[in-house]
């Protein structure tokens, strides 16, 4: 499968990516803000409608779309901070209604649906390069703010009487998550990238105890379920995006039958 060009491409997108998410849900899974991923990865279709509505890069729109809710959802947060839930589903449910409309006033309907499920082996080259420069740039600043980002997650009190500017540091954080998954709305699709985000860290959280540790062993496995996926999906002739999620649903499934089966055996030579 190496010897096409749009597969090459796929890998390479998916290898950042595969990388990028894992990191981003980890910290969301830490601050039990998972949802985040699924508000965020939903409105970023208002953004695409848009694009295809008036003619610019997609893409682009996902990622302006997704940057305009996550400070909605700031925005909200800081009003009502005892219902920081509320400002997800105001959020989601205003950014699924503005993509059911302007999707129906498009004429490329072909063209949205592949943002639901991802079209990673249909990249084009000016997609290609968009998506590797603001991969790149939203890993430089999950790296620039980690410590930053940690503390704040583990506690916000102490990271606020340590002098870190936790507002801030929310926002960008907020930001970034948007980032990373505008992009990935194009090559694993928006309705399936916030599971990439969470499954590779539930999948390292069976095996790896402290942060660093979930965090390495999360991108492994984002690794690991993005190059089964797509070779499957090649060979099998299935949807890439879908694919490559399954394969971590199915790897969930045989770590918690695994870890579950060695408890029950532990138990019993105890006895």
């Amino acid at each position: 499968m190496l010897a096409f060009d749009f597969m090459r491409r796929a890998l390479l997108v998916g290898v950042l990516l595969a990388v990028l998410l894992p990191g981003v849900g980890a910290v969301m899974v830490l601050r039990r803000f998972s949802m985040i991923g699924d508000t965020l990865s939903h409105t970023s279709l208002a953004g695409v409608a848009l694009g295809l509505l008036i003619g610019f890069n997609p893409v682009v729109g996902a990622v302006f779309a997704c940057i305009i809710s996550a400070l909605m959802i700031e925005l909200i947060r800081k009003k009502m901070p005892m219902y920081g839930d509320l400002a997800l589903a105001v959020v989601l449910s205003a950014g699924v209604g503005l993509a059911g409309i302007l999707s129906g006033l498009g004429s490329s309907p072909a063209n949205f649906n592949s943002f639901l499920f991802g079209s990673i082996v249909a990249i084009s080259n000016e997609e290609l390069v968009f998506i590797i420069t603001a991969g790149t740039l939203a890993m430089g600043i999950f790296l620039l703010f980690y410590r930053e980002i940690l503390s704040v997650s583990f506690d916000e009190r102490t990271a606020r009487l340590s002098g870190i500017p936790v507002g801030a540091v929310q926002l960008i954080f907020t930001l970034l998550t948007a980032l990373a998954i505008s992009i990935a709305a194009r090559t694993v699709g928006a309705l399936v990238v916030s599971s990439l985000m969470i499954l590779p860290v539930a999948c390292a959280m069976q095996l790896s105890k402290g942060f660093k540790a979930t965090l390495i062993a999360g991108g492994c496995f984002g690794l690991l379920f993005t190059l089964a996926g797509l070779t499957i999906s090649f060979y099998g002739g299935l949807r890439p995006g879908a694919t490559v999620i399954m394969v971590g649903v199915i790897t969930l499934i045989a770590l918690l039958t695994a870890k579950s089966a060695r408890v029950t055996y532990l138990r019993g030579c105890r006895q």
